[in-house]
């Protein structure tokens, strides 16, 4: 078995882990969350179903999201197990119980918004609201939810508890406090900061919950998914380039400085169990599909 990390941060990495019935195949798998029971969820696409559930074996248990997920995009799980998901191509952000219920649907089913954008990643030529291809959901400590959005836009829009837009803040560019090019990815933290994988531009921006700039980590390489361990740890998927088939996992701290870093598979997003295991997936079709989730055991 490959052993991976450095210092604490050391693990054993499985290969291919979860076993799926016959009849059901791994498409891209894009996210992954586990809920209080030790389940572990994946969304995917281009396959039916779009959302699998395994016990922590890696045993399956049920899946869900039939025709209303097209191209989930990550996943999200709160406390109390609501599983939040942007859908890339309905453009649309939703939740749902952990059996699969859907409790709310943000956006316009199927309409994009105007952003001028018409390519994944390619230039806005102005800021639209919600959604053109949203990427991630967050609740926050108020019970609001933000949403990064995305592929095709700049801005990271703000709900209420009961779906009502609040706010929206982004702006095309490179280089300003609040521009802002694909924001991959976004983690709200129990003080309300606002954490924005700003990834063409390579860099972290941080946000209070009303959208103020406060600080940037800068130098980041690709920053394409962000999970906070309990501890406070920041685990950052960097990737040298879209192209590249290996990405670096850097944990830093809150302040953003390097503590560890070790390449792993292309790493669309990672999840952590409440034993510090890690679980990633890759956001493309694996070969052979048999190994789309790759789970990290971490050593004591």
């Amino acid at each position: 078995m490959v052993e991976v990390g450095s210092g604490p941060y050391r693990y054993d990495v499985i290969e291919g882990w979860g076993a799926l019935p016959e009849g059901i195949s791994f498409g891209v798998v894009t996210g992954v969350v586990v809920d209080s029971q030790e389940r572990v969820i994946v969304c995917q696409q281009q396959m039916e179903p779009p959302v699998i559930v395994f016990d922590r074996e890696g045993n399956y248990l049920t899946s869900w999201g039939a025709g209303l997920l097209p191209e989930p995009h990550t996943l999200f799980i709160d406390s109390n197990d609501i599983v939040y998901v942007p859908d890339r191509a309905a453009h649309v952000a939703m939740k749902f119980t952990v059996e699969g219920e859907p409790l709310m649907e943000l956006g316009n089913r199927g309409q994009a918004s105007d952003t001028g954008c018409e390519e994944h990643e390619g230039p806005v030529l102005r800021a639209g609201g919600p959604f053109n291809v949203p990427t991630r959901m967050s609740p926050s400590p108020s019970g609001d939810i933000y949403v990064s959005d995305g592929y095709r836009n700049c801005r990271v829009h703000r709900f209420s508890p009961d779906g009502q837009l609040i706010s929206s803040w982004g702006k095309p560019g490179e280089t300003a406090p609040g521009e802002i090019r694909s924001p991959h990815c976004l983690w709200v933290m129990p003080d309300g900061k606002v954490y924005v994988c700003d990834r063409l531009n390579n860099r972290i921006q941080i946000f209070s919950q009303t959208g103020e700039f406060i600080d940037q980590w800068k130098g980041l390489d690709w920053p394409t998914d962000l999970f906070v361990d309990a501890n406070g740890d920041f685990f950052v998927a960097e990737r040298p380039n879209h192209e590249a088939q290996t990405n670096s996992m850097v944990v830093r701290d809150g302040s953003g400085r390097e503590k560890a870093r070790w390449d792993t598979p292309r790493n669309h997003q990672t999840w952590h169990d409440s034993h510090g295991n890690m679980f990633l997936v890759m956001g493309q079709l694996a070969e052979p599909r048999d190994k789309a989730i790759y789970k990290y055991v971490r050593k004591t």
